[in-house]
Parts: structure tokens; C-alpha cells; sequence
């Protein structure tokens, strides 16, 4: 079992996991990189509340972001992060494997990555 020397890092990446929507959002990059448009998408919640929930998985550093143009793009760490960080999604992943929810998160999102993430988000500024 690994051992982390820095207990803030550790309380950030608990409290980040510490809701429902922000364990399903960081399990649906899984898959890849996604727009916030596309993970706004997926829960049917507010812009504000993803990008709220988002943020807070940034600070844990359990995703990164990139920005183009007016969107703004996330995805699991490249190299897969820190140590914490990068073991906090594999528990999640082999603890989370059949649920029943985050097995419907994966079939809407096959969907929503056959749309124009473009439409997505004028749709949703509507």
C-alpha cells in the first residue's frame, strides 16, 4: 500500500470525491478528454454547478484543463498525476465497476461524443 507524505493533498482529493456528480464526472474522462459543454450534457445540470464541480476536482488535481477559444476542456491527468491522485481513480474505478449509474453514464455519453460539442453548447446557452 503506497504512502502519502502530504495530508492536505490527501483531504483535497477526499473532499473532491466526496460527491456523487464529481465521481461521476471524473470517471466519465475515463474515456478522454471532454468538453464542459459535453459533461454538462451528460448530468443535465447547470453550466455553473459542472464548472463549480470541475474546479474542485482541478484543485484536488485529479484532472486537468486546457482551454480553446471559449471552451474549455478536461481530462485525467496526463502521466496519470500524482500518486494520490492517480490511486483515487483506480479505487473508484475497481470499486465503481458495475454500477448501475455510471453504466448509463457511459452509453448517454457514447451518444453525446456522436454530437457537435458546438451544438451542444449553443443549445445549452439558450
Amino acid at each position: 500500500m503506497a504512502k502519502y507524505n502530504n495530508m492536505r493533498d490527501v483531504m483535497k482529493i477526499t473532499k473532491a470525491l466526496a460527491d456523487a456528480n464529481r465521481v461521476r464526472a471524473l470517471l466519465a474522462l475515463r474515456g478522454g478528454e471532454l468538453c464542459v459543454c459535453q459533461i454538462t450534457e451528460l448530468f443535465g445540470l447547470a453550466p455553473s454547478t459542472i464548472s463549480k464541480h470541475l474546479s474542485i476536482l482541478y484543485h484536488a488535481g485529479l484532472v486537468e484543463s486546457r482551454k480553446e477559444g471559449r471552451w474549455t476542456y478536461y481530462r485525467l491527468p496526463e502521466d496519470g498525476g500524482e500518486p494520490a491522485a492517480r490511486e483515487a481513480v483506480h479505487w473508484l474505478e475497481r470499486s465503481l465497476e458495475d454500477n448501475a449509474q455510471l453504466c448509463q453514464d457511459r452509453e448517454k455519453l457514447k451518444k453525446i461524443m456522436r454530437m457537435d460539442p458546438a451544438e451542444i453548447c449553443k443549445r445549452q446557452s439558450r
